[in-house]
């Protein structure tokens, strides 16, 4: 399946990217993780939430759409 993944704040310096897709064959949003862990090694040490389909979920959800974000810690005021 082909997955968009869109990175926000600090993890587009991670990634030098803002969005890329991918093809994927996992089931697991933790397995996706990964994959992205073993192309962007600065990316396992940051700290972010993930959305699927706009919708925060955890890791261990299964993968279900086809747009996942990546989102830092973020502050309001």
């Amino acid at each position: 399946m082909t997955i968009t993944i869109k990175y926000f704040g600090l993890l587009t310096e991670a990634t030098q990217c803002h969005e890329e897709s991918i093809n994927f064959s996992g089931v697991l949003v933790s397995e996706l993780l990964e994959n992205l862990f073993s192309k962007y090694p600065a990316l396992k040490h940051k700290n972010f939430q993930v959305a699927q389909n706009q919708v925060l979920v955890p890791v261990n959800t299964k993968l279900s759409g086809n747009e996942i974000a990546l989102l830092p810690p973020y502050a309001g005021g």
